[in-house]
């Protein structure tokens, strides 16, 4: 059979109006097993005289999270890498919520002059920081090296987030109970750390989707090593996974591969207010009082991550490593004078 016969068959199969009936029955019964027992909505808690920090916040389950803050009367800063979307995500969502205490400050992860730049902002403004959401990441991009010598990938998803975390530290020590959520992933359990990745080295042979996975290991292992660093002052930090959301995490695929995603994913996959749901747990629930250094599942279930992602001793050596990386003892010190 030709090509464009079999085509021909498989349109005239799709426009079937049985088709349609069976596909929307298939919808509604996976849409409703998708529904997770934590709702954001039957939360009370209110975050009045708080103040949050989504990265990403323009897009995808990040808008969704600082949408969710501002509900709550938070102050929400929406770190975006885009001034333009940056500017548009916050009036869309001091319309939506009411909040005028939504604002927008440049962010790009990928550059550690950026993150200097923003963290330095922040401190000028902001007395105190109770909610540090680093939700900001990117998939499959290609093998690069950044205008500061890192693997484009590790510097987007771990460099940056690690150096912004840090440098926020002492505002959020200043909090009560602060929280600190970093965004994972379940594909952390595919993942492993190669250190001469960091500049470029020793490239993987397994595709686009290699690095991403090391990036979202090194996020777990980051969690667990900054968990031991904060015991006794009052901030949490844990790692969690949104689940498999249908995002804009499949930007820098081909074609191909995204319109095969979102048609399996309108079925299977969770849309951006779901993904939103276990980060929002983790930053603001109750349930999560005094809880750190642990990895949350997407239906917001303390679960364990991958046996790699609980090695101690590699959580520590990636630490100072990326100490190293990002230049932060030089940045600590800096701080402290000021």
């Amino acid at each position: 059979m030709e090509l464009s016969q079999l085509t021909s068959q498989l349109l005239s199969l799709i426009s079937h109006p049985l088709w349609f009936i069976v596909a929307a029955l298939l919808y509604l019964v996976l849409r409703l097993q998708r529904k997770g027992s934590w709702k954001p909505r039957q939360c009370p808690v209110d975050l009045r005289g708080k103040t949050a920090i989504v990265t990403g916040a323009n897009t995808g389950i990040g808008k969704y999270i600082a949408q969710d803050l501002a509900q709550r009367n938070a102050r929400v800063i929406l770190a975006c890498r885009s001034a333009e979307r940056g500017e548009k995500a916050e009036r869309e969502i001091r319309h939506w919520t009411g909040n005028s205490n939504v604002h927008f400050r440049i962010l790009d992860t990928s550059s550690l002059e950026s993150v200097r730049k923003f963290t330095e902002q922040i401190r000028k403004e902001e007395k105190q920081l109770d909610i540090l959401l680093n939700n900001a990441g990117a998939s499959g991009l290609d093998w690069a090296i950044t205008s500061e010598g890192l693997e484009l990938t590790i510097a987007t998803n771990h460099l940056g987030p690690f150096l912004l975390t840090n440098l926020l530290l002492d505002l959020l020590k200043r909090s009560t109970n602060a929280r600190i959520v970093n965004v994972s992933s379940m594909n952390h359990r595919r993942g492993k750390v190669d250190f001469k990745h960091f500049k470029g080295e020793n490239p993987p042979t397994s595709g686009k989707d290699a690095m991403y996975n090391n990036t979202k290991l090194m996020n777990v292992l980051f969690t667990e090593e900054l968990s031991q660093r904060l015991k006794h002052t009052g901030v949490t930090v844990n790692a969690v996974h949104p689940g498999v959301v249908m995002s804009e995490i499949m930007r820098n695929y081909n074609v191909l591969l995204r319109i095969i995603f979102n048609l399996i994913g309108i079925f299977f996959f969770k849309f951006s207010e779901e993904g939103a749901v276990s980060p929002i747990y983790c930053a603001v629930s109750k349930e999560m009082d005094g809880v750190s250094g642990k990895y949350i599942d997407s239906d917001c279930s303390l679960t364990l991550p991958s046996p790699l992602a609980q090695d101690q001793a590699l959580a520590k050596k990636l630490w100072e490593v990326s100490e190293s990386f990002t230049g932060l003892t030089n940045d600590k010190s800096q701080v402290n004078a000021m």
